[in-house]
């Protein structure tokens, strides 16, 4: 990934609710969730939600698919791993050992 593609998916998340929406959405993993589900969820009116989903998918965090009368948004994972390798591509001028740590910490605590 290139700074040109980083900086409007780290503008996208440098807002209070899309950033809480898109971490909803990471946390609800490949299913997705509904628009109006998540806007309940957050306690955002659905057309402000709207408007901040849009902001996400511009900047390729998130996909929607169109299920019956509703809006089903999914957080894009590949390119949330495109920003972390981003950020980390000089992770310690190269030195795998001293980053072992931080990389650890990525790793989800999933049973």
């Amino acid at each position: 990934m290139e700074s040109l593609l980083a900086i409007p998916a780290f503008a996208a998340l440098a807002q209070p609710t899309r950033l809480n929406a898109f971490k909803r959405l990471v946390e609800h993993g490949p299913g997705g969730m509904a628009a109006g589900e998540l806007a309940d969820r957050l306690g955002v009116p659905a057309n402000t939600l709207s408007a901040h989903l849009n902001v996400l998918s511009r900047a390729g965090l998130v996909t929607s698919e169109r299920r019956s009368r509703s809006i089903l948004y999914r957080a894009n994972i590949e390119q949330v791993r495109a920003l972390v390798l981003f950020l980390l591509a000089d992770c310690c001028g190269g030195e795998a050992k001293r980053c072992a740590p931080a990389l650890a910490d990525l790793l989800p605590d999933c049973p």
